[in-house]
């Protein structure tokens, strides 16, 4: 089938287009395109089709000039075509996307769908975005020496554009945001657009709100994500087609809306692993925004206190320009305590040290507050029997089931990757109810439980997955933390990213060592990177706060907690990269294979990578190549998973390696994730 995503103006032969409903059916449809239709820029197109008795709106993802010869119905003709942003870098842009991606181009447009769809009911919203652009108003507040040289050194670059990327390394609370909002400030007033990703919902609303009170009535601005109401999606839409400036604030969707007039990118919290998205296609929205900025020529913005490596080390190998927050705008940087946890004291709680103990006694007498992060949710990370050894996991994953309790009812079970649950049980298969049920492990619930009973009269609260799935109660819960209402907030790494607790003066990490045994190879990076945000959330108004550090095993990481010295981590960090051949050093692309057939996928798993030693036999001499390999979860929901890992310093000898593996007709499922950072 021969595609023509931007044909001829007028044509012999009949052309036909693919839709995709934005109501409804998931399954592509198949419309002729009228005879007088130009066809050159049809393609991603909204137009109104007919189906049945009605008719709907859809988007265009393919143009072709034949039928499949097994078609037997009758093909209609699209009706007519809706308003789409005339956005001419667009095309190039998701071309340049399904080519590092190895997808099809129509998967970027069917992201789109979201935005189109029509709201219901009719009316104006609470939250809806003004509609004036007089960017003329920003709230006034005075710079810092360091941050003013900043702003002076990129207002230029935003104001004439070209593509130039910029990390600004501010330390936790030196003011990031200041110069963010003087920048789209920037951008506004010149007719531009701004785009300002976070890497998770709730820092996106907090963001949408603070501009918002920044910058009143003067700027278009919209969030654009999966908590976004659909009549704000349209109303966003409609300024993209009317090609007024706006600023779009979001995690994932705003950085593949079509907007004619972009003018800055700003990536907040650059380092997060969560800009990847955790479903397949894995697809990095700080990669795309880097790549968007090159396409579109435009400036792009990556801010954060623990810059990744792979930042760090395009502005050491590709020229990429480097900023410098080195002061807090307000408080003092923390003293730091590292707690060894193998210590014979005597304590109360095997998971919370002498030390931990009397500094959160004492910010309670101080009436200040306190944060307590430990990655794990849930009360337990499994249930184990005393006498054979036997776990409790899931039936449907290749995981042991986590223990959630609560004081109203029994406790559950529960898979942390399907949803699974059963009831806590009281006796082991095994060897019955006589055997004697261990709770390994630590969570969140069971840190709160810990918490009130060595501080029975202290106000706590938890901030994990379990909780801020329900936005408002997480907005109520910041709300009550920021308002002091609450003594101590335990919490994941929810808590670690850019909230600003005025009476914070401690910091409790449980269980720092928790990651460093992951099989990643960035697993000592992101743990050091947790840990100086979460510590960066003490001392924001104070000039005396303490993080107390808490770790089962030595490791190097853990001299470079200090984030003024966080750049010397990167120095003894990428000499391993380099040695190892990891990225940024290195290319590396995640092949992974899926099947309900695990003998069938061991198989075809072989099959795959007896293909690439053929290739790189004749082919590739300098590709490495890892696996096939069991992960350490190699079942999730019934399916079985199994991964070959590619190494090469050429991202073109591994997009040949790649697809020449999807075009071998592998009998499984075939998944392929770039640079995997998780």
């Amino acid at each position: 089938m021969k595609f023509a995503p931007f044909g001829a103006h007028t044509r012999k032969t009949p052309m036909y287009a693919h839709v995709h409903l934005l109501n409804g059916l998931k399954e592509p449809l198949t419309y002729k395109i009228p005879d007088g239709w130009d066809t050159t820029s049809l393609w991603a197109a909204v137009v109104t089709v007919p189906l049945q008795n009605r008719l709907e709106k859809a988007l265009v993802t393919d143009i072709v000039e034949y039928l499949p010869a097994t078609a037997t119905y009758k093909v209609r003709e699209l009706i007519a075509r809706e308003p789409f942003p005339t956005d001419h870098h667009f095309g190039p842009f998701v071309k340049a996307l399904s080519d590092y991606y190895i997808l099809p181009q129509k998967l970027f447009f069917q992201r789109l769908k979201s935005c189109l769809r029509q709201p219901s009911p009719e009316g104006q919203t609470e939250g809806s975005p003004p509609h004036s652009t007089n960017a003329s108003h920003v709230h006034q507040v005075r710079l810092t020496p360091e941050q003013l040289y900043i702003v002076n050194e990129l207002t230029p670059v935003v104001k004439q554009g070209g593509y130039t990327p910029a990390v600004i390394q501010g330390v936790t609370g030196s003011g990031k945001t200041e110069v963010y909002k003087q920048l789209i400030h920037t951008a506004i007033t010149e007719g531009k657009s701004a785009i300002l990703l976070l890497p998770e919902i709730s820092l996106a609303l907090r963001f949408a709100h603070l501009l918002r009170e920044a910058f009143k009535t003067d700027i278009a601005l919209f969030s654009f994500h999966s908590a976004t109401s659909a009549l704000e999606k349209k109303t966003l839409w409609a300024h993209l087609v009317q090609n007024r400036p706006v600023l779009v604030i979001g995690v994932h969707l705003p950085a593949l809306l079509p907007i004619s007039n972009l003018g800055l990118i700003i990536v907040d919290e650059e380092h997060e692993v969560g800009y990847q998205e955790k479903k397949h296609p894995k697809l990095n929205s700080k990669e795309i925004a880097i790549i968007r900025a090159q396409q579109y020529d435009i400036p792009i913005i990556l801010g954060s206190a623990t810059p990744s490596i792979q930042s760090l080390y395009n502005v050491q190998i590709k020229g990429w320009k480097l900023f410098t927050l080195t002061k807090r705008f307000a408080g003092a940087f923390p003293e730091i305590q590292l707690v060894s946890l193998k210590g014979r004291d005597k304590r109360k709680n095997f998971w919370i040290s002498r030390e931990l103990e009397q500094a959160i006694a004492t910010r309670l007498n101080r009436r200040e507050q306190t944060i307590i992060f430990i990655n794990r949710r849930g009360h337990s990370f499994f249930v184990q029997c005393a006498g054979c050894g036997f776990i409790f996991s899931c039936p449907h994953c290749s995981v042991s089931l986590t223990l959630h309790q609560s004081s109203t009812q029994s406790g559950i079970l529960r898979c942390h990757y399907c949803d699974h649950k059963e009831l806590e049980p009281t006796a082991c298969p095994t060897c019955g109810p006589k055997a004697s049920l261990l709770k390994k492990g630590i969570g969140t619930q069971q840190v709160v439980s810990v918490l009130e009973k060595l501080f029975p009269k202290a106000r706590i609260a938890r901030a994990d997955l379990d909780t801020t799935v329900d936005r408002k109660r997480w907005q109520e819960t910041v709300s009550c933390f920021y308002k002091r209402e609450l003594d101590i907030l335990v919490g994941t790494q929810t808590i670690t990213k850019g909230y600003h607790f005025p009476g914070v003066t401690l910091v409790g990490i449980l269980w720092a060592d928790i990651n460093l045994s992951l099989p990643l190879y960035n697993a000592a990076e992101t743990t050091l990177q947790q840990i100086i945000q979460v510590a960066g959330r003490a001392g924001r108004q104070s000039n005396e706060s303490l993080v107390v550090v808490q770790t089962l095993v030595q490791h190097p990481i853990f001299s470079h907690m200090d984030e003024r010295q966080y750049t010397t981590f990167f120095d003894t960090e990428i000499v391993h990269r380099q040695r190892l051949g990891y990225p940024p050093c290195m290319r590396l692309s995640e092949i992974e294979l899926r099947s309900k057939d695990e003998a069938l996928l061991d198989e075809e798993a072989m099959r795959c990578a007896s293909l690439l030693q053929e290739f790189k036999k004749d082919t590739a001499p300098l590709l490495v190549i890892l696996g096939p390999a069991q992960p350490p979860v190699h079942k999730v929901k019934n399916i079985f998973m199994r991964k070959i890992y590619l190494k090469s310093p050429s991202f073109a000898v591994l997009k040949t390696a790649l697809e020449m593996i999807f075009k071998s007709g592998l009998r499984v499922e075939v998944f392929i994730t770039q640079n995997p950072t998780h």
